[in-house]
């Protein structure tokens, strides 16, 4: 059979498309140039969508990848450009997602000169990165490809793939090779003693509590099994969201900061904790000292964050369903009833904030007008600050696909979020939940999902601040320096992008703004001006009290009065 010749940047999009990349997200230029010939010719097959910042690119293909479990993929110019997708590249890191990062370099002959924008990659991403190499001939990089996104999905983590742009144009027959598409995924099992020790806990347990994180989403039916057999209440982390409707009867939401009271007295309660696919960091949220079991696929994660007295290493799914057909069922229900209805008496409160009809808005007000317009399928990627706990508190899922930055919490990931979203579902409907700060770090790319005809809509919590971080101020018992943003009108940002713009100024527009956006085909962005509202967490500890009363009483003495943030209906019977 002739073998002929081809550049190898025809060469690299073969692969690209035979390993089933579907898409990517970048910015061409003179460093990447070469490769970009190459992948116009192939825009049916692998559409390339152009952002207007690079970070944008890297965090939508780290999105792409925390929905679909398929590797997302960036593409950048040396120099600058590498620089800017760094923030993206470490939010797939911090949760374990694989993506690839092609990046252009200066021509090979040029390499180490100082030439224009030539800058040491390999080392810049070496902290980021599972694989990190620079392409030292054109012979090399299709052998190189395979190996860098073998190893994102081995690792699940970031492979950095950097191409001098001459090699790209160079032709060769690739008829010699090292390395295919493909990867081989291992199945993980527990011990066999490990497990044993595991049952016999469980079974002796009078007072279990089931945390569970992402690493058990595709294990829904078997995690809920699981519960009903060792009658568990399931308490979820911020990134399992949704992995269990949140109505669900077991179900206690969300633990930590954003969590619920009923999920912070229910762990404090436990006699044994199990932690299912999750490595929960926030140990102040954690018994001192309960009997833990810990199942994780990585055997380096467990104990990583808590001192754990059995560890399961394995795949959640394969493991819950050997304790659920080896486990006796236990009959005492009085721990889950308990907390049962401390979780009903919970969604009465959340119930009481969301519909209360008075001005100004607040944070759950606008949740309740989604909760009324979003689809059962609906993907939602939340940014980070403030609405990440309205989102969390006061948006129940049943069937909603939710993402995050969860480990880096990058402020900024919502809109790209859903531009990845609506690329990876395009028939579904999408939406980002930001706050004005967030929103503002990415807005350009608002124009991305307009150009591409992308229908996503964005609700934006606008009290023209940094919400969290003046929590946190408070909190520390310090006074509030620098977080006024500015106030600004995204619903006339949106027009001007080409998109449907919507500005709620009162409670009573609320819902017919959010019916108008929600039926349109068009992106569009719901800007809500709400009333400032401490996030206050499920439980709040002494130390936060005392220093937040060390903040009113400088303010006090600073202003002459105390001006302590709303709280609306409903809010002092939480607490």
């Amino acid at each position: 059979m002739l073998v002929f010749e081809k550049r190898t940047g025809e060469i690299l999009t073969d692969l690209l498309i035979e390993w089933g990349v579907d898409h990517m997200y970048g910015m061409p230029g003179d460093s990447i140039n070469e490769l970009m010939s190459d992948l116009r010719k192939r825009e049916e097959e692998l559409p390339f969508y152009q952002v207007r910042h690079e970070e944008v690119g890297a965090l939508s293909a780290a999105s792409y990848a925390k929905l679909t479990g398929k590797a997302g993929v960036c593409l950048s110019i040396g120099g600058p450009g590498a620089v800017h997708l760094l923030n993206g590249l470490y939010d797939a890191k911090g949760d374990s997602v694989p993506v690839l990062a092609i990046v252009g370099q200066v021509p090979s002959e040029s390499v180490g000169t100082g030439a224009f924008q030539e800058i040491n990659l390999e080392r810049m991403f070496d902290d980021v990165a599972v694989y990190n190499k620079r392409a030292q001939s054109a012979e090399q990089l299709p052998d190189l490809l395979n190996q860098a996104l073998r190893a994102a999905y081995t690792h699940k983590g970031v492979s950095v793939l950097i191409i001098p742009d001459d090699l790209s144009a160079i032709k060769q027959k690739y008829d010699k090779k090292l390395t295919l598409p493909g990867y081989s995924k291992p199945d993980v099992f527990p011990a066999g003693s490990s497990l044993q020790k595991a049952r016999k806990a469980i079974e002796n347990a009078n007072k279990p509590v089931i945390l569970a994180g992402k690493g058990a989403a595709h294990a829904q039916d078997e995690l809920i099994q699981f519960a009903e057999t060792i009658k568990s209440p399931i308490i979820l982390s911020l990134l399992a969201k949704g992995i269990i409707p949140d109505n669900h009867p077991y179900c206690l939401g969300q633990h930590g900061q954003i969590g619920t009271k009923p999920a912070y007295n229910a762990v404090k309660e436990a006699d044994l904790l199990l932690l299912i696919g999750t490595s929960f960091p926030y140990r102040d949220f954690l018994p001192k000292d309960t009997q833990a079991i810990q199942i994780d696929r990585e055997p380096s994660r467990i104990g990583n964050h808590y001192p754990v007295s059995i560890g399961l290493a394995g795949d959640s799914k394969d493991t819950l369903e050997w304790l659920i057909n080896n486990l006796s069922e236990n009959r005492n229900e009085e721990h889950l009833q308990k907390y049962q209805e401390q979780m009903k008496e919970w969604r009465v409160n959340m119930q009481l904030q969301k519909k209360d009809e008075t001005n100004p808005i607040v944070g759950p007000q606008v949740m309740y007008a989604l909760e009324k317009v979003i689809d059962k399928d609906a993907v939602i990627s939340s940014d980070v600050g403030n609405v990440t706990v309205w989102m969390t508190r006061f948006l129940p899922l049943i069937h909603q696909k939710m993402i995050i930055s969860g480990w880096l919490a990058t402020m900024g990931c919502g809109l790209p979020g859903a531009l990845a979203g609506q690329v990876a579902y395009p028939d579904k409907q999408v939406v980002a939940i930001c706050g004005d700060g967030g929103f503002a770090m990415v807005m350009q790319d608002f124009v991305t999902a307009v150009k591409y005809k992308l229908p996503i809509k964005v609700i934006i919590l606008n009290n023209s601040k940094i919400g969290m971080i003046q929590y946190e101020q408070e909190a520390m018992g310090h006074l509030h320096y620098k977080t006024e943003l500015g106030e600004m009108n995204f619903a006339q940002f949106a027009e001007s992008c080409g998109g449907e713009g919507y500005r709620v100024n009162r409670k009573e527009d609320l819902e017919d703004s959010f019916k108008k956006a929600f039926l349109s085909d068009k992106p569009a962005i719901i800007d809500v001006a709400i009333e400032d509202q401490a996030p206050l967490p499920g439980k709040i500890g002494y130390e936060q009290a005392v220093n937040y009363s060390e903040y009113l009483i400088k303010e006090f003495f600073e202003k002459g009065k105390i001006d302590p943030p709303p709280m609306k209906t409903g809010i002092k019977r939480l607490f």
